[in-house]
């Protein structure tokens, strides 16, 4: 099942909207994103999750396909962060796939990173035998609050 969910329409931001384009594998949704991650892209990624939510009640894994982001600012981490909040009382996994520097870099800088799996779409999932971008996480040595034992 493939949708595409057109930027919104009569808003200032339309220039910076990205597409957003979701399909369904079974209990897996890949939800691809062209463009500019900001806060043009909450309404349609938001609406995209949902109707793949909605579609399958045994959704296990949402995979973000980012390589064509070109940038992302702020608003969209917190788009990010949303869409990882949605999905997290039904235990569904928002893995970010290939994601650039653009998107890399300010989620390393503030922290985020860790809060989500990030693979790399070449080498597959890290259960499946690929392995995570550097970064990714990982168990980590300290508790986790960050402190030591």
């Amino acid at each position: 099942m493939d949708e595409s969910v057109p930027p919104s329409e009569g808003h200032a931001d339309d220039a910076a909207a990205p597409e957003v384009t979701a399909a369904l594998d079974g209990d897996v949704s890949r939800v691809t994103v062209t463009g500019e991650l900001t806060e043009a892209a909450r309404r349609p990624l938001v609406r995209a999750v949902t109707d793949q939510m909605l579609s399958v009640p045994t959704l296990s894994r949402l995979e973000l396909h980012l390589d064509q982001v070109t940038f992302m600012n702020s608003a969209g981490m917190a788009v990010l962060v949303q869409l990882q909040r949605m999905t997290q009382p039904r235990a569904v996994t928002v893995a970010l796939v290939s994601p650039p520097a653009a998107v890399a870099r300010p989620l390393q800088l503030t922290g985020l990173w860790r809060r989500f799996e990030v693979v790399d779409d070449e080498a597959g999932p890290a259960d499946a035998g690929g392995s995570p971008v550097s970064g990714a996480q990982a168990p980590r040595p300290d508790g986790p609050d960050g402190r030591s034992a």
